[in-house]
């Protein structure tokens, strides 16, 4: 039972890398089973046994994905100054891999239409994603990391939409855009320009 368990599993996890590269090269609506089945040498009925539908798989694709992404960047657990720099270690990741960035990209544009497929998936991802930054600022905020008063809420609108359109720009333009390097030098600068102000020194008078 469980080497037929494994056997499945792993058929299921290349039917989800196939179906990632068609749906990143074609997007929703140009995606075809039947090349996705051809990828993985499957029948278009043996690729319906492990998913329903077409769009069954495009949400377990996402959900994959986003997994994936969970498990290699904890953000709730960093929080702070730590928390940034790991959203600036998830772009130098996707960086790396393209495809996904695609992916997240052309379905994130067409799933706007509130009857796509991927719309629910999108809003879920976002408020759980705004959420995530808005908390581990908040615990920055708690450990003295950064200024009191901060509207954590409105600088993780800020970070994800920073992130999201350099990735547009870099999917473009690769080699005038490094997406990596961009969005360091802005994590730098955000990280100073909310830190706290700085205490006054023995025998500094202070301000009015």
């Amino acid at each position: 039972m469980r080497r037929g368990y494994a056997t499945g599993q792993a058929r299921r996890e290349r039917i989800l890398a196939a179906a990632l590269l068609e749906f990143a090269e074609n997007g929703y609506r140009g995606a075809s089973l039947a090349r996705i089945a051809e990828r993985v040498e499957l029948s278009q009925a043996g690729l319906l046994h492990h998913f329903r539908s077409k769009e069954r798989l495009l949400v377990a694709v996402l959900e994959h994905r986003d997994e994936l992404d969970a498990r290699r960047f904890d953000l709730a657990s960093a929080g702070g100054v730590d928390a940034l720099h790991a959203m600036a270690a998830v772009v130098g990741h996707n960086a790396r891999v393209p495809g996904l960035v695609q992916l997240f990209s052309v379905i994130s544009g067409e799933a706007v239409t509130p009857g796509h497929p991927g719309h629910e998936w999108a809003r879920r991802r976002y408020r759980r994603l705004r959420a995530q930054v808005a908390a581990a600022l908040r615990l920055g905020v708690e450990r003295g990391e950064f200024r009191a008063g901060l509207d954590t809420e409105a600088h993780a609108d800020r970070l994800i939409a920073m992130m999201d359109g350099l990735q547009t720009q870099w999917l473009i333009d690769p080699e005038r855009v490094d997406m990596a390097a961009v969005f360091r030098g802005y994590v730098d600068d955000l990280v100073a320009l909310l830190a706290p102000p700085a205490a006054p020194g023995p025998g500094t008078a202070a301000a009015p």
